[in-house]
């Protein structure tokens, strides 16, 4: 069974991926609306899978549905709860909005007009409010790895760790992009947002790990609150942000292509 150490590693690695995305800020390579949103729905088609066929199915052979269930909507819960309780921004059919105290302005100032060094410091407040929601969400990522290793299943907590990995790319680049605009060198863009997935998803997956190794029986409920907060995410933030930009065919092409690969490789393992 994979100790604290394995799952700390892993879980850095899978938010070390975060970092990834930001590596486009070297060239200022430009990724078509149409490759991002389709990469979002990607790993929208991943999480949901994973959440099903990672955390829910073997949470109910463990346990009851009903613990389970209570888990999926307490997780689902909170993940909301923190989308009001954190000031952050979303990007969602063509427009950004701001959501958990970010204001109008906030929303207002992703196009400035004004001087450089205003431009600057509006990219800046932009990244951190972007940067907020990418920490928000890889917090239950992280907790899903933690829990599923403390479980025994570590062949789905590394299935877990890769496609947390992935969806961590497309995160990272929406992070680095901003943050390039306040004239702050390469080299720490791609620090500041590997850091943002590092950190969450480290602390969450040790967490996650010492809470059901010490709580014996608690993985049903752990399970349906790590899936029930990932779902939200696919649902409150993957989806509506593959859909904004006149790409929802090829964001939902990759939704399928998704969903059904880490099925394919969830049965793979398991057999």
């Amino acid at each position: 069974m994979t100790d604290l150490t394995g799952v700390v590693a892993i879980s850095g690695i899978a938010g070390v991926a975060t970092g990834i995305g930001a590596l486009p800020v070297f060239v200022r390579a430009r990724v078509t609306h149409r490759v991002y949103d389709a990469a979002l729905g990607l790993a929208a088609g991943l999480m949901v899978a994973a959440s099903v066929f990672g955390l829910i199915l073997p949470g109910m052979e463990e346990g009851t549905l009903a613990a389970v269930m209570a888990g999926v909507l307490v997780g689902g819960g909170g993940l909301l709860v923190g989308n009001y309780a954190i000031p952050h921004l979303h990007a969602q059919y063509r427009a950004w909005l701001p959501e958990g105290g970010a204001s109008a302005d906030d929303a207002e100032s992703l196009n400035p007009t004004s001087l450089v060094d205003s431009a600057r410091e509006t990219s800046f407040r932009k990244a951190l409010l972007i940067g907020g929601a990418i920490t928000l969400h890889n917090a239950p990522e992280g907790l899903a790895i933690g829990v599923a290793f403390a479980s025994g299943l570590e062949e789905v907590a590394l299935l877990l760790a890769v496609v947390i990995g992935l969806q961590n790319v497309p995160d990272g680049f929406a992070f680095a992009v901003p943050m390039a605009e306040t004239g702050m060198s390469n080299l720490r863009v791609v620090w500041y947002t590997m850091l943002s997935g590092v950190v969450p998803q480290v602390v969450a997956s040790a967490f996650g790990f010492l809470l059901v190794s010490v709580a014996t029986g608690l993985f049903p409920v752990a399970s349906g609150f790590a899936a029930g907060a990932m779902l939200a995410v696919v649902f409150r933030e993957l989806i509506p942000s593959s859909h904004g930009h006149g790409h929802a065919d090829a964001a939902t092409a990759a939704f399928l292509v998704g969903f059904v690969l880490l099925v394919v490789v969830d049965a793979v393992i398991v057999v």
